[in-house]
């Protein structure tokens, strides 16, 4: 009789911290769920499209699963002599399926102020881009166009001058950014663009 009176006090003993556990554990797999719905409910970069530099869209999601890189451009910028380095990223990698966006911006001391005749002849003529060209937009601010309050969100961080790089991964996400200081060949950014290019 003691025995089995024994067992049955474990047994209350094992069910009542059960019970005191419980609402612990309920609210921890209720937050793990609500994260990972919220992670599944954030847009990613494809959601976003530039309008393209001679007219027609730039979709970002018609090149889902490549990596993309997304630059802020300039025709009067001191850094705009990596036009060249873009466009060799872009004819060395394309290939491969790395995608590259030049977005010109007249934010950073007024150095993009031509309309899209101006930014042709200083992309294509002069330093011989093939790669897309968006229309001009803004990058910064409240007018700043949809992908780039996204990044802001997701790096905490704008672009501070022409010429910063954004990285995104095969998932959508922002997996680097690069500062205007940055040339478009170094290694950093070779290295990055690499791992992506190599994630299956």
């Amino acid at each position: 009789m003691a025995r089995i009176m024994r067992t049955d006090r474990r047994k209350l003993l094992t069910l009542l911290a059960s019970a005191c556990a419980a609402p612990g554990f309920v609210q921890q797999t209720l937050a793990q769920q609500t994260m990972a719905q919220v992670q599944m409910s954030r847009p990613t970069a494809y959601a976003f499209a530039f309008p393209g530099l001679d007219g027609g869209s730039i979709r970002l999601a018609e090149h889902a699963g490549k990596p993309i890189l997304i630059v802020n451009t300039a025709s009067h910028c001191g850094y705009t002599p990596q036009y060249a380095g873009l466009q060799e990223l872009w004819t060395r990698l394309r290939a491969r399926g790395l995608l590259i966006v030049g977005v010109p911006s007249n934010d950073f001391g007024g150095q993009e102020p031509g309309g899209a005749a101006e930014i042709h002849k200083t992309a294509h003529q002069e330093y011989g881009v093939s790669f897309p060209l968006a229309a001009k937009v803004e990058v910064k601010g409240p007018g700043a166009h949809p992908f780039y309050k996204w990044a802001t969100l997701e790096r905490l961080e704008t672009p501070r001058w022409n010429f910063h790089k954004y990285l995104i991964g095969r998932d959508g996400r922002i997996v680097a950014s690069f500062p205007s200081t940055i040339e478009s060949t170094d290694a950093r950014v070779i290295a990055a663009i690499e791992r992506e290019l190599r994630v299956e």
